[in-house]
């Protein structure tokens, strides 16, 4: 398997300063896997008109190190009107000759941080040959799991003080922000959220937190704010390995969102580098939008007043409807917390949960069903029942639907859709597929909240929420809203995320 690479991610890999973690983490991963890794003309013409002479020469020093594509190919009719349509700049047709290897098949797979090549890709049919460095990170785990040899070890509150500022990690905070180091001492006693690689303890990811009362001042935020509680995202990087951890700290965020009750959510952030531009793009799919600036850095904002949109889930997250149907969902224990790391039962050891694997992760997951209908929509409210009879079962967490999907073209359409949100390696999926002729459905959904108490079926009996033991749900059991607030009651549920 060839992967052609896009020119910006050779530049940080071969550069002699190196800012961007995320490459070394994609070349491992390209050797471990076997991947040739492939330099374009192109690449070679762009780098060695690079301003840093330092990045040229070590780039020329390792040339030898990919595979050539010394001759571009003929441009095809598809991809010539892709590029009259959209570039606009030499720099673009230069992106679209690389996009053209991979549509006449002269390379396997282009990897690239540029969404406009992206764009390019899904015009062109071939958006599932196109990567990002995560995309290809987490395709890579799920198709070959015994690979993954450390572990992320699960989200800790840690205070500064506590924190190796000489870690590479911060080498692209302190080159961004003048006097980075002596924020962060003063910070020594203030907690943040990381994760950190089990086999050698640096850091993966950092999130500080601030909540601001009405009275904060913002004199150098332009437009300026009115007066609100806010929380603001002080600090916030990952460093991209395919474990899906930006999905998992922005929950986080959501989370103290909601502990504060605050009125909005606010973040001050550079766009310059790939990793930056990433969580801008992280932020807008969970319904942060650009409000101006505060002195060179962009200023995104999210509304977290109590309201929500059936067609926009992720934009009024985490906030449900009570309005909407409930169903309540059975998962067996092999699965249940293997999804719902969250909603880890007392009886278990957290240990054996360690977010190595990016389904853990997520806050979009996925269960896959042949349940017959009635079958919940878009909006509907999700309760989740870990089976195990009149004692040991117990409903653990909420969700709501985001898709609901019938219509696969065929298996590997199928796998390629639950792949990384879901459960189960891809060979199960496979067999889960192959299993009777009656195809399965998936229904995605997103992780909302973990019941505090946990109530079982002898309980849910008592509630008059089921009947009696041969009532367990098989399927999708739909409750009535007046079961629901039961439970709700039953399980001593803080309601601030529900609106109606």
């Amino acid at each position: 398997m060839k992967a052609l690479l896009d020119t910006n991610i050779i530049i940080h890999r071969e550069a002699s300063k190196v800012i961007n973690q995320d490459v070394g983490i994609l070349y491992r991963w390209l050797d471990r896997v076997k991947y040739v890794k492939c330099v374009h003309s192109l690449t070679v013409a762009e780098i060695e008109k690079h301003k840093n002479q330092q990045t040229v020469d070590a780039f020329q020093i390792k040339l030898d190190s990919y595979e050539h594509i010394e001759i571009p190919s003929p441009l095809q009719s598809d991809v010539k009107a892709v590029s009259a349509k959209m570039d606009v700049n030499e720099n673009d047709k230069n992106d679209t000759q690389l996009l053209n290897e991979v549509f006449v098949g002269r390379v396997d797979i282009l990897i690239t941080e540029d969404k406009k090549i992206y764009k390019k890709a899904v015009e062109l049919g071939i958006e599932d040959k196109v990567f990002t460095i995560d995309s290809f990170l987490e395709k890579t785990f799920a198709e070959h799991p015994d690979l993954v040899d450390y572990k992320v070890l699960n989200v800790q509150k840690l205070k500064f003080g506590r924190l190796n500022l000489s870690d590479d990690f911060f080498s692209s905070l302190k080159e961004d922000y003048g006097g980075f180091e002596k924020w962060f001492i003063k910070k020594y006693d203030e907690e943040a959220y990381v994760t950190v690689n089990s086999n050698n303890g640096l850091l993966l990811s950092f999130l500080y937190l601030k909540v601001e009362d009405i009275d904060e001042k913002y004199v150098d935020i332009t437009p300026a704010f009115s007066s609100k509680k806010r929380l603001k995202i002080g600090t916030f990087k990952v460093i991209n390995n395919g474990f899906r951890l930006g999905e998992r700290f922005m929950k986080i965020i959501f989370d103290n969102a909601l502990k504060n009750n605050v009125n909005e959510i606010y973040v001050t952030i550079f766009d310059k580098r790939d990793e930056q531009r990433r969580l801008i793009d992280l932020f807008e799919q969970w319904g942060f939008t650009l409000w101006g600036k505060k002195n060179s850095e962009l200023v995104y904002v999210r509304d977290f007043s109590k309201k929500t949109d059936e067609t926009h889930l992720k934009y009024f997250y985490p906030f449900i409807s009570r309005k909407k149907d409930s169903f309540i969902v059975p998962i067996y224990p092999d699965y249940h917390t293997e999804l719902l790391p969250d909603s880890i039962l007392n009886t278990e050891s957290p240990e054996e949960f360690i977010e190595d694997f990016p389904h853990r992760n997520g806050i979009n997951k996925v269960y896959v069903s042949r349940a017959l209908p009635p079958h919940p929509k878009v909006g509907d409210i999700l309760v989740f029942y870990r089976t195990g009879g009149y004692y040991k079962s117990v409903i653990s967490t909420i969700g709501v639907v985001q898709d609901v999907k019938y219509d696969f073209k065929d298996e590997d359409d199928f796998v390629l859709y639950c792949r990384k949100s879901s459960v189960f390696p891809e060979d199960q999926l496979r067999a889960m597929w192959r299993y009777q002729t009656t195809k399965p459905f998936v229904l995605r959904f997103l992780y909302i909240y973990s019941f505090p108490h946990r109530i079982n079926m002898k309980d849910l009996i008592d509630l008059k929420v089921l009947s009696g033991v041969n009532d367990a749900p098989r399927g999708f059991k739909q409750i009535t809203k007046e079961q629901f607030n039961n439970i709700l009651k039953a399980t001593k549920s803080d309601e601030s995320f529900i609106v109606d």
